[in-house]
């Protein structure tokens, strides 16, 4: 299948790991302010409105590296009153309830994504799906499923988007599930149209 995009950016993966992609079309301005293999920084306006950040994210899936990467991104933003979006892959399980099956939820595990949330003032975007965007793809009782995908942003953000709400698709392809953010809240065919 071909999606019917004008533009395109891209960040390889390193080995089989990773690896990010954005497309979008004419009627959104995006300029790529920043790069490397765990995030893509973007400066967003659509249709000509106020600008705001987007930073797509595959966060590191080893413990060690982690902090850094938390940290690193929490100085992306030095204006606190930034309208700021984060999307994409934590590779961090925050809460009990996002995880069933496999070893329990480790807090620690945990500890620089909530410290990173703290120190930016970010909160998780409401969202409608699934409970899980991850699963091992095995049956029973070696089934793991856990949320890793999420959407995230500055009260500034949330301001300019009220209605805004994260969509869990359904996984075809991939052990992850897809996340379409709609910034105007619209459901179409996930339930009821909002205006």
């Amino acid at each position: 299948m071909r999606m019917k995009m004008d533009n395109a950016f891209y960040v390889d993966p390193v080995g089989i790991a990773g690896g990010l992609a954005l497309w979008w079309n004419n009627d959104v301005k995006l300029s790529v302010l920043l790069h490397d293999k765990n995030l893509i920084d973007t400066v967003i306006s659509i249709n000509g409105e106020d600008e705001w950040f987007c930073t797509f994210i595959y966060a590191p899936p080893y413990e060690e590296e982690k902090q850094e990467f938390w940290e690193r991104l929490g100085t992306l933003r030095d204006d606190m009153n930034a309208k700021w979006c984060i999307m994409g892959d934590t590779n961090t399980v925050a809460s009990p309830n996002e995880k069933y099956g496999g070893i329990p939820f480790d807090h620690n595990n945990a500890k620089w994504f909530h410290e990173f949330l703290e120190r930016s003032f970010l909160m998780e975007i409401q969202s409608k799906g699934g409970a899980y965007t991850w699963s091992n793809q095995r049956c029973e009782e070696n089934e793991i499923c856990e949320k890793l995908d999420r959407v995230m942003s500055s009260v500034e953000w949330s301001f300019l988007f009220p209605k805004a709400i994260a969509i869990i698709e359904v996984s075809v392809a991939s052990d992850h599930a897809p996340i379409v953010l709609l910034t105007t809240g619209g459901m179409g065919t996930y339930g009821s149209e909002e205006s």
